[in-house]
């Protein structure tokens, strides 16, 4: 045998050489705190990134579009990430619309604080974004948990960067049944999404996905396997802790008084075959409580519509956005 390497294997031996280097080079530019010339430190980059709060949790954020479209800033739901948006953001990018999303603390890619998985916190994260992007005439579109998160924006920062409100399939008034919500669910169901959580979360959200979330437990539903994988792996990325408390941010937040103080045009979507978030105590008390607010009721929606009416939910947006 000859003592010395082929002539072949001596290239791979240089190619991959190179290429871990150039792949060392481009994890300290990735990683580098500096920011680039001209933008000061911490400042956002206009393709996304990450963006450090006040209290210290890295959030991220995609920004996607044109960068002097008009803004239209989506909040995702339970226990998702910005991914589940991705339909939306795509067409109205395309449409010549900005579309920032960012992945709530303790969820996707932002970082796991072990406290302040509540809605004061969700609202003031979106704030943060919203100021450190100085975003102007924005469209907040907010997604079950993250329509309690717009409603929460506007009660505790205002409207003064908004010019229009979308809550779909979300949460808001209030959903869990108390004295003076009668129409609401029993803790009894929060209980037991715990429960589940504690038991084997990535059980619970296996059969969440593959049952009431799409609807696809309903009889002759045609099931997307894809959709189940894509919901499971978005959750599972999340923090244990974080969507462990984010259950009771999302069903004992009362949000009726957050509501009264939409000043924007406001569309409210939902779907009247919701298992999750059932219409009459969410999307039609929410636009029964916000001044004139449009309510569009799909007829046989499950609660992930996003995806399985994704197409007439951009349009609508898209509509509602131009009008």
């Amino acid at each position: 045998m000859s003592q010395h390497p082929r002539p072949d294997l001596r290239r791979r031996n240089m190619l991959m050489s190179a290429a871990t280097a150039a792949a060392g080079t481009a994890a300290v530019s990735l990683n580098a705190t500096a920011a680039p010339a001209g933008r000061p430190a911490n400042t956002p980059a206009r393709a996304g990134g990450q963006l450090t709060t006040r209290d210290g949790v890295t959030l991220y954020y995609k920004d996607w579009g044109p960068k002097n479209g008009q803004p239209v800033v989506f909040s995702h739901g339970w226990p998702l990430s910005s991914d589940s948006w991705e339909s939306q953001m795509l067409f109205l990018s395309n449409q010549g619309f900005r579309c920032i999303a960012h992945d709530r603390r303790g969820h996707g890619r932002s970082s796991q604080p072990w406290d302040g998985n509540d809605m004061d916190h969700y609202a003031d994260d979106l704030g943060q974004l919203l100021d450190a992007l100085d975003l102007k005439n924005a469209v907040l579109v907010g997604f079950s948990t993250g329509g309690g998160e717009v409603a929460r924006y506007v009660g505790r920062h205002g409207t003064r960067r908004v010019a229009k409100l979308a809550l779909v399939s979300a949460v808001p008034p209030l959903m869990l049944k108390t004295a003076d919500n009668p129409g609401g669910l029993p803790i009894e169901v929060f209980d037991g999404i715990r429960a589940g959580s504690l038991a084997n979360r990535a059980q619970l959200y296996r059969d969440i996905a593959s049952g009431p979330f799409f609807g696809f437990n309903r009889p002759g539903a045609k099931v997307s396997q894809g959709l189940i994988d894509s919901w499971w792996m978005q959750g599972m990325m999340g923090g244990h802790k974080n969507t462990f408390d984010s259950i009771k941010a999302f069903s004992e937040t009362d949000f009726r008084a957050d509501l009264r103080k939409f000043d924007k045009p406001t569309l409210v979507i939902h779907g009247d075959d919701d298992q999750i978030v059932p219409l009459d105590a969410s999307g039609r008390a929410s636009a029964a409580i916000v001044k004139h607010a449009k309510l569009l009721v799909y007829p046989g929606a499950p609660h992930g519509l996003t995806d399985t009416h994704k197409d007439r939910v951009n349009s609508d947006l898209l509509a509602f956005i131009k009008g």
